[in-house]
């Protein structure tokens, strides 16, 4: 089921929705690292591209990440 989350980016609200299996992803690779799921968040936020909504590129990094912790 997709819900919708919010957090604060750089000092801005903002918004996205994932599928809970994915939020779940995201804060386990959070957790790994050390950092805060709003740091990591705001990391993925900085680097997508522009044809990217926030939405989609947090899906993009938590499926590249796990794919190169498989490999």
């Amino acid at each position: 089921m997709v819900r919708k989350y919010s957090v604060s980016l750089h000092g801005h609200r903002t918004s996205f929705s994932l599928e809970e299996e994915f939020f779940t992803a995201l804060k386990e690779i959070a957790a790994r690292r050390g950092r805060s799921l709003a740091a990591l968040i705001a990391e993925v936020d900085d680097g997508r591209p522009d044809s990217y909504n926030l939405s989609s590129a947090l899906r993009v990094y938590v499926l590249k990440t796990m794919t190169a912790e498989v490999s």
